[in-house]
């Protein structure tokens, strides 16, 4: 009994750390494990380890012992864009490490409980302030962190089913640039800048499935609901030298660009995911899924503000997004090498949300492919997983929309290095 409580307050302090200062890159996040990465994510049939909380949380009725497993993913992401005849590079130094941290418990032959922490949606692109595109976004930044608590009832020996809270913090951040052109061609050359910050905290759930048909095959199903919020922060600007100027003498310019609280509603969407994993031999097992995502619940991104702060009177902004409803393909293979060392692959197609009407320079994202690999290490009742990803963009071209600031571009040679660690005790 001192053990299981010893591994439940190490597991909820591990929680809480994250939560604290958890980051992430890119909308959707997948890397909820190290192990899980050099999979591909194909861990929903499998749903073996306490990551399983985050994969198919029915699965954790497989598990003995109270286990506790914490990691990080760092991902450094690249991307180049060609605007007329000048490229821009994205950050060099940007690095993203979406952590994870979660524990299980049985409390009894059918009955398991388990908690997580771990980001389910993340973005990270950032450019050079003064770059052509700046007027759309020059930084567009998501954190998020999802607290789930989860728990698990084994209802025959085939079947286990799985229900939990999804307990989710969410941070944006955007920077971008007004032109004093763009207010007035009477104003000099310039550019103002606006920052917005907000935050909010959304609440859904999770419910998962687990079949176990035979010795040789596993299948797995999760949907985890969509989470509305309303996000509430900041929108601060700064003025150019030109619009200040200007701004003193003439009334209606000095009420347009000032400080202003903002808020706003999102809602991040539900997903439906899929696993069957099959077991040809005792060392060997491969899984193939998919992730399906409801992406056409984020439809417009639109700003409130206190005061008309945007030329033109308005306390709203409103940018459609219509994003389309995609899929994530995804497939790993595990083979114990040796009674200490498991050798994992994995290689995943994810579909982009983003219609060529509305894309934008806050996502500069396409149809991506990821090529998985790692290792699994274990001993006694310890066990560390190593993983790389290398993934992949596919090159896409970026219609202009002069009303959105969206200038003519290319987005060419995105990638990303992605490198996990985890570590895991069983009491």
């Amino acid at each position: 009994m001192q053990r299981l409580w010893a591994a439940v307050v190490l597991a909820w302090g591990l929680v809480f750390l994250v939560a604290q200062g958890g980051g992430a890159a890119g909308f959707g996040i997948y890397e909820w494990s190290a192990r899980g990465n050099a999979l591909g994510g194909a861990t929903v049939g499998r749903a073996d380890d306490p990551s399983a909380v985050a994969s198919n949380p029915a699965g954790i009725t497989q598990l003995q012992g109270v286990q506790v497993l914490a990691g990080a993913t760092f991902i450094h992401p690249v991307v180049d864009v060609r605007t007329g005849a000048t490229w821009t590079g994205s950050d060099p130094d940007a690095l993203w490490i979406p952590p994870h941290a979660y524990a299980t418990a049985p409390i009894n032959d059918r009955l398991a409980l388990g908690v997580g922490a771990f980001s389910r949606y993340g973005l990270g692109s950032v450019f050079d302030e003064d770059w052509p595109g700046r007027y759309n976004s020059y930084e567009a930044i998501i954190r998020s962190v999802s607290v789930t608590p989860v728990m698990a009832y084994r209802l025959s020996d085939q079947w286990s089913a799985a229900l939990g809270l999804d307990a989710t913090f969410f941070e944006f951040t955007k920077q971008q640039k007004i032109a004093n052109a763009a207010i007035s061609p009477l104003l000099p050359a310039g550019d103002n800048n606006l920052k917005l910050d907000a935050n909010g905290m959304g609440y859904g759930f999770v419910a998962g499935l687990h079949y176990r048909p035979c010795p040789y095959a596993r299948l797995g199903l999760t949907y985890r609901s969509p989470v509305t919020m309303k996000v509430r922060g900041e929108a601060d600007f700064s003025r150019s030298l030109g619009y200040a100027a200007a701004a003193s003498a003439n009334p209606l310019l000095d009420g347009w660009l000032r400080d202003s609280r903002a808020w706003g509603t999102v809602t991040l969407p539900d997903s439906l995911s899929f696993g069957l994993a099959v077991y040809p031999w005792d060392k060997l097992s491969l899984e193939a899924g998919f992730v399906y995502t409801w992406w056409s619940k984020y439809d417009a991104l639109t700003v409130n503000y206190i005061q008309p702060v945007i030329p033109g009177g308005k306390t709203q902004t409103s940018s459609p997004k219509d994003w389309q409803d995609v899929w994530r393909f995804n497939v790993g293979v595990e083979y114990a090498l040796l009674p200490w060392l498991d050798v994992r692959a994995g290689y995943v197609y994810d579909m982009s949300p983003v219609p060529d009407d509305t894309i934008d320079y806050m996502v500069p994202a396409n149809n991506r492919h990821l090529y998985n690999a790692g290792l699994g290490f274990h001993w006694s009742d310890w066990s560390v997983d190593l993983n790389y990803t290398y993934l992949v963009i596919v090159d896409r071209d970026i219609d202009a929309r002069p009303k959105d600031g969206i200038v003519a571009g290319e987005i060419d040679d995105g990638h990303a290095h992605m490198v996990g660690v985890s570590v895991g005790y069983t009491f």
